[in-house]
C-alpha cells in the first residue's frame, strides 16, 4: 500500500510517500514559502534532488504540484494508487491519544483547539483540506504530536497553579515531538528486544524535548502547556521565571506578545551565542574562538543533562538513553559533552565511537556503562504513514 504522510506548516509543506509494509521511500519533498512570494519546492526521487521555483499562493497550489511530481515521476499512475494520507496534528489536547480517521466533525473538534497551537493546528488542518479537495475518496488520518504524552499521571502533567485553571480552561502540561518519541520507544524496544524498557528519550535538535518513557508509556515530558519550556533550544528559552516577562515588558517598552516573541524566537543558542540557532554554527563559532557560543554550547548541555538525571530519578533507574534529532543524531560534540556531565549515573561514553556515529543507529557507550547510550535516527514520517496503514486496514 502507498501511504502518504504530510506535515503542513503555516508556510510549509513537507511529504513522504511510503511503501509499506515495505517502508520503502518512494519519493518525498518539501514545499517552502507557501503564500508569501519567491517560493519553491524541492523533491527527492530515485536518488536525485530537484528544484524547481512556482508560485504557491496557498496550500492547494502545492498540493496540485505534489499530486503532478508524483505521476510524471510515475511513481503512482494516478491518485487511485495512493491508498492513504496520514497528517501530523501538533495539538489533540486531552481528548485524541491515539491517530483518528479524519473527517468533517472531527476537524472541527480539532479546530477547538487552535488557540493551543495558534501557529501549528490552523497550518496542519488548512493542509488536510487541500488535500481532501483533491483526494474527496482517500482516506486520512490525523496523526497527534501530543497522543503519545497522555498517558501522564495528574502529578506530572497538572501545573501548581489554581486548579480552576486547569478545570475550565485545560491548562496543563501537553508534551510535543510524541509522534518521535514513539518512534524512538518502538525502535529500541524491538532492537533490544524488551518490552518492558525504561528509556530517556532526547529528541534535541532546533526544538528539543526530553520524554521519560516507562513500558512503552510516557511518565513525564519536558515540553509543556506550549513547546516553550523544557529544555533551552535553538531559538527557544526552555524553563524561565515567569516574573521576567512582566519586568522586560516595563523595562523594554513591549508587549506581551513582543516578549513572548523573544522568548520563543530570539532566545536559546541564538540567544546567547548572538550568532545562529544551528549548533554547527555554534561549533564553528567555538573553534574561532567565540566566547558566547562557548556558554551558548555548556548551557545547552547542562539543560539537558539536568533533564536526564530527572528522569532517570523518575524511573528508578533508565534502562537506556536515546539521542535523535538535529543534534542528537549528528552533533557528537554535544552528545559527549551532555553525557560528561551525566557522569556521576556511571555513564561512560566511546569517544571515538561517538565521533564516527553521524546520522546513523549505533551504541555509543561503552560496554561497562551503567546505562547504554544509543543514537536513534528518527522517523516522524514513517510513524505518520504506519498509522495511517493500520488504521485504513
Amino acid at each position: 500500500m502507498k501511504i502518504l504522510s504530510v506535515n503542513a506548516g503555516s508556510s510549509s509543506l513537507k511529504f513522504t510517500l511510503i511503501e509499506l509494509p515495505s517502508q520503502e521511500e518512494l519519493i518525498s519533498g518539501l514545499f517552502e514559502k507557501i503564500g508569501i512570494g519567491n517560493s519553491f519546492y524541492t523533491i527527492k526521487v530515485n536518488g536525485e534532488k530537484l528544484k524547481r521555483e512556482v508560485d504557491l499562493k496557498d496550500h492547494s497550489v502545492a498540493v496540485k504540484y505534489l499530486i503532478e511530481e508524483l505521476i510524471n515521476n510515475k511513481v503512482v499512475d494516478s491518485l487511485e494508487d495512493i491508498d492513504g494520507v496520514g497528517h501530523r496534528i501538533v495539538h489533540g489536547a486531552d481528548k485524541y491519544s491515539q491517530s483518528v480517521l479524519l473527517n468533517e466533525e472531527i476537524i472541527k473538534d480539532i479546530e477547538s483547539f487552535n488557540e493551543l497551537a495558534p501557529l501549528h493546528n490552523p497550518a496542519n488542518l488548512v493542509g488536510v483540506r487541500a488535500f481532501m479537495e483533491n483526494m474527496p475518496n482517500t482516506p486520512m488520518v490525523g496523526v497527534f504530536d501530543t497522543a503519545f504524552h497522555q498517558t501522564m499521571k495528574e502529578e506530572e502533567f497538572i501545573y501548581p497553579l489554581p486548579y480552576e485553571w486547569y478545570a475550565k480552561y485545560g491548562v496543563r502540561k501537553y508534551g510535543f515531538h510524541g509522534t518521535s518519541h514513539r518512534f524512538i520507544n518502538k525502535t529500541i524496544s524491538e532492537y533490544l528486544k524488551k518490552d518492558n524498557l525504561k528509556v530517556i528519550s532526547c529528541h534535541i535538535g532546533n526544538g528539543a524535548s526530553l520524554a521519560a518513557i516507562d513500558g512503552g508509556k510516557v511518565v513525564d515530558t519536558s515540553m509543556g502547556f506550549t513547546p516553550t519550556p523544557g529544555v533551552m533550544m535553538g531559538t527557544r528559552s526552555g524553563d524561565i521565571d515567569v516574573s521576567i516577562i512582566p519586568y522586560i515588558m516595563n523595562k523594554e517598552n513591549k508587549t506581551i506578545d513582543e516578549v513572548m516573541n523573544d522568548i520563543n524566537k530570539k532566545s536559546g543558542l541564538l540567544g546567547i551565542s548572538g550568532v545562529s540557532s544551528d549548533a554547527r554554527d555554534i561549533e564553528l563559532a567555538i573553534s574561532e574562538g567565540n566566547e558566547n557560543a562557548k556558554l551558548a554550547f555548556n548551557m545547552f548541555s547542562q539543560k539537558v543533562a539536568n533533564y536526564i538525571a530527572m528522569y532517570n530519578n523518575i524511573l528508578g533507574g533508565a534502562d537506556v538513553i536515546c539521542f535523535t534529532a538535529g543534534i542528537g543524531e549528528k552533533g557528537p560534540d554535544f552528545r559527549a559533552e551532555i553525557l560528561k556531565r551525566v557522569a556521576s549515573l556511571g555513564i561512560k561514553v566511546d569517544e571515538q565511537i561517538n565521533k564516527d556515529t553521524f546520522g546513523k543507529f549505533g551504541l555509543i557507550s561503552t560496554n561497562d556503562s551503567r546505562i547504554p547510550v544509543y543514537v536513534v535516527p528518527t522517523n516522524e514520517e514513517l510513524m505518520i504513514a504506519q498509522d495511517t496503514y493500520d488504521l485504513i486496514n
